[in-house]
């Protein structure tokens, strides 16, 4: 999954990709490690900022339906002014794939305007063993690291923003370079959904080929699940036939004003079919907040950092 550029921010190349018990009251703020849930002054974004931000997003989602839907969707989740005010996304996200005999589980902080991000890395292994870790890994807004160098997964220049992305959908799509299309009506369980597709432009972020497909509840525009494809690492167009996974978003808390998921569960999608019934992907998140301080000093490597790059990449 690709890193995209942010809005009044530079263009960096940032990735993104493919049971925990909650936060205490399901929606508290600085249940983490490293908390800190009130932002230092460095990290409240100015009001400025945010309302350019929120004009610049409404103008070019406003420009189609598709676009439209999407906008809707952010309102329903806490709207565009709620986002672009919020400084970091934080919180603890475990991930399990079966087909890639992995899971592991991490407290990852992303600084929403800028898309630097770290993990504490607390358990890597394969799918059903897991074992407690003391690793970590970055994306700095040049290079992903993982650190120590020993460690091959998981892959810090695919995972680094994966979370990131999943978790803050619908808000990340209003990102430039992103295009919209409404789609016909399609149904979860018999019950139809508005449909948008999003695509990227070339060149935006590490894989542009990705596409991802929302299903958006007709009466409050909550998305309710979500289609993808990922293109990492392969230049195969935007139109390929790549495999498609239907994510299900569950089990939505309300943190600083934006809601937003804490489960999700992916399952391979065949366009005759619809969703198949073996569970093939899966996360949770919890220890959500949008409020923490971002801690810069932690994207510097260590000395036994690893520095991984693009398949393809020297």
């Amino acid at each position: 999954m690709p890193l995209r550029p942010l809005p009044l921010a530079p263009l960096h190349r940032l990735p993104i990709g493919g049971a925990l018990l909650l936060a205490a009251a399901l929606g508290v703020t600085g249940c983490g490690p490293g908390d800190s849930s009130s932002p230092s002054a460095a990290h409240v974004v100015p009001e400025d900022e945010v309302e350019r931000r929120v004009a610049d997003a409404r103008a070019r989602l406003s420009q189609n339906e598709g676009g439209q839907r999407l906008l809707r969707a952010i309102k329903a989740h806490g709207g565009l002014p709620a986002w672009h005010r919020a400084p970091t996304s934080s919180y603890t996200w475990t991930y399990a794939n079966d087909g890639a005999n992995l899971r592991f589980k991490s407290f990852l902080v992303v600084d929403n305007r800028t898309r630097r991000a770290y993990h504490d890395l607390l358990a890597v292994g394969a799918y059903d063993d897991a074992r407690p870790v003391d690793a970590r890994f970055a994306w700095t807004g040049d290079r992903a690291w993982i650190a120590p160098a020993s460690f091959e997964r998981p892959n810090p220049r695919f995972w680094a923003l994966t979370g990131f992305y999943f978790q803050q959908i619908p808000f990340v799509l209003a990102d430039p370079g992103a295009r919209y299309e409404a789609l016909p009506d399609d149904s979860i369980n018999g019950t139809p959904h508005d449909m948008v597709r999003v695509t990227f432009g070339k060149n935006v972020g590490d894989s542009p080929d990705d596409t991802y497909i929302l299903y958006l509840d007709k009466e409050t525009g909550r998305v309710d699940a979500i289609r993808y494809t990922v293109s990492y690492g392969r230049e195969v167009g935007a139109d390929a036939d790549l495999p498609q996974t239907f994510f299900d978003y569950q089990d939505y808390v309300t943190v600083d004003g934006l809601t937003v998921p804490t489960r999700f569960e992916g399952y391979a999608y065949d366009a005759d079919d619809g969703p198949g019934d073996t569970l093939r992907n899966e996360a949770v998140a919890d220890s959500i907040s949008y409020r923490r301080s971002f801690d810069a000093s932690k994207l510097e490597p260590p000395e036994n950092a690893r520095v991984v790059s693009l398949p393809g990449e020297t």
